[in-house]
């Protein structure tokens, strides 16, 4: 009888020490997750913030100004449903106005037009990188959260169920080439 006893408790232990383990690992992948949303979030402002600034420098044409000033615009200001429609429109219009060779050298040849362009290529460069550490941390989270042990001990807690971030981040490739 006590035998018994024992295994039954040694068993106990053994299931409550793996599940949380189980719950620890889900903590640090919702926290990898959200270390992994901030890099994205940065590398999304900076994006919109170099084209900003260049929509304004005066090196672009105004039509091109106007067209990437509003999508850079679009894209600070959208609230966090609308923020991947805003991001897209951004990566499109950045493709319109740097789809030409020709406008990202008369980009370049401008005064200070060298440096706006390679800092705008490295942010567009980034974006896709930091979108894919992002969703990868999503994809790990979800992958765990599936597990019945995890629905059935609730060892999510209360937090959100984890989402990707889904958007067009093609790079101008006129402007990446070029510059890279």
């Amino acid at each position: 009888m006590t035998a018994t006893l024992i295994w039954i408790l040694v068993a106990l232990v053994v299931i409550g020490v793996y599940l949380s383990w189980t719950a620890g690992r889900l903590d640090r992948l919702h926290v990898r997750m959200d270390a992994a949303r901030a890099a994205l979030d940065a590398q999304l402002l900076r994006r919109a913030s170099v084209a900003q600034e260049l929509a304004t420098s005066g090196v672009l044409d105004p039509a091109a100004s106007i067209v990437l000033y509003e999508a850079a615009h679009a894209a600070r200001q959208a609230e966090e449903e609308q923020r991947e429609v805003a991001e897209s429109e951004l990566s499109q219009a950045l493709r319109a106005v740097f789809e030409d060779p020709a406008q990202v050298e008369a980009v370049r040849e401008a005064p200070g037009g060298e440096e706006a362009a390679r800092e705008l290529a490295e942010a567009v460069r980034r974006v896709p990188m930091a979108r894919r550490f992002h969703n990868d941390a999503v994809g790990a989270a979800r992958r765990l959260r599936e597990h019945r042990k995890v629905r059935w001990f609730r060892l999510a807690g209360h937090a959100p169920f984890p989402l990707a971030f889904e958007m067009d981040d093609e790079s101008p490739a006129a402007l990446v080439e070029r510059v890279a």
